[in-house]
């Protein structure tokens, strides 16, 4: 088999840490692993499934001679990189929001359009996690009937704000068992205890940057330019998994047996729906593994051929790493 030579873009963060692990669970064929980040992270070494490498200084000439390289940075770094690395021929899969919707560039979900994988110019992006948890759910239906709208509300662990999330939560959680004073860095207001309906910068019509995701990138990667989303994205006190409760309206109605039948035949779904038993998705189950749960399926009460369900997924597992490195196999 032949092996590739892969670098991993701020390989030193959550989702960059993640990646590497990833890539040595799906035992992807490596040669070489280039760990890369900035000037302060140059130097030291990292525990890998490949062994002890050293993280190196992501700057142009760091990328000669890479096969594929998977970003784990922001924007910003995800845009200075980009000439490099497509000019040292290498492809570029990126996590950041830099160029989802970029019309030349591909957006892909491998479950859902693995086929826009090999059309790509040196680039492909990785969708928002919260918008990869969804579409893995609502795939199925779309292939019952097209979906015309969603109505979605997004329950986003405090993980999805990076690692600085879960050590203020935990910090202010102490705090408070203590009475002492809480303080907040990562997020504008306290999270232990508490939700805020705010995650990105809103917009004049008072859509965040995050809500407006769902729409935008949905629209791409499901192939449906007409697709109509409203969504509101919540910051709440879990440390990992994203939730998301939706409503779906199709073309035609649909019945909620043949959903979950969809849904349970889905490739990376897994069916968790029976009120009986008191069985349905939560994120202390989804976390650590690449599996969207759904449950909670039933009929839309107030909209016409609407389905309503639930669904939870790991945002860094395959709402970001593990969907990178899946796009890194369809190159191969």
């Amino acid at each position: 088999m032949k092996k590739y030579k892969v670098a991993v873009l701020g390989a030193t963060g959550a989702v960059g840490q993640q990646m590497t692990k990833v890539l040595g669970e799906r035992k992807f064929p490596i040669d070489e692993l280039r760990l890369l980040a900035s000037e302060r992270s140059a130097g030291s070494i990292m525990d890998t499934p490949f062994g002890k490498i050293k993280v190196e200084e992501a700057c142009d000439s760091a990328f000669k001679g890479m096969d594929i390289v998977l970003g784990a940075a922001e924007n910003d770094i995800a845009k200075k990189a980009a000439p490099a690395i497509r000019a040292a021929g290498a492809v570029f899969v990126d996590n950041s929001s830099a160029f989802r919707m970029d019309p030349d560039v591909p957006l892909v979900v491998p479950e859902i359009n693995p086929e826009d994988a090999l059309k790509h110019h040196g680039l492909i992006s990785n969708p928002n996690c919260s918008t990869i948890i969804t579409m893995v759910a609502v795939n199925a239906i779309n292939k019952l009937s097209p979906i015309k709208c969603m109505i979605a509300s997004t329950y986003q662990a405090v993980s999805g704000a990076g690692a600085g999330g879960p050590i203020e939560l935990d910090a202010q959680v102490n705090a408070l068992l203590k009475g002492e004073p809480v303080n907040n860095n990562v997020f504008r207001y306290q999270i232990a205890y508490n939700l805020i309906p705010e995650i990105g910068g809103a917009n004049k019509e008072g859509y965040t940057s995050e809500e407006m995701k769902m729409q935008n990138e949905g629209r791409k990667i499901m192939h449906l330019p007409e697709l109509a989303v409203t969504c509101t994205c919540v910051r709440v006190p879990v440390v990992r998994s994203h939730s998301i409760s939706a409503s779906i309206v199709t073309e035609r109605e649909l019945s909620v047996e043949e959903v979950r039948a969809a849904i349970a035949a889905a490739p990376g779904c897994r069916l968790m729906d029976d009120m009986e038993k008191h069985l349905y998705p939560m994120p202390l189950d989804t976390s650590d593994q690449d599996t969207v749960f759904v449950g909670r399926i039933r009929k839309d009460l107030a909209l016409k051929n609407g389905i309503a369900l639930w669904c939870c997924g790991d945002q860094v597992r395959k709402g970001a790493a593990t969907n990178a490195v899946q796009i890194a196999e369809l190159l191969i």
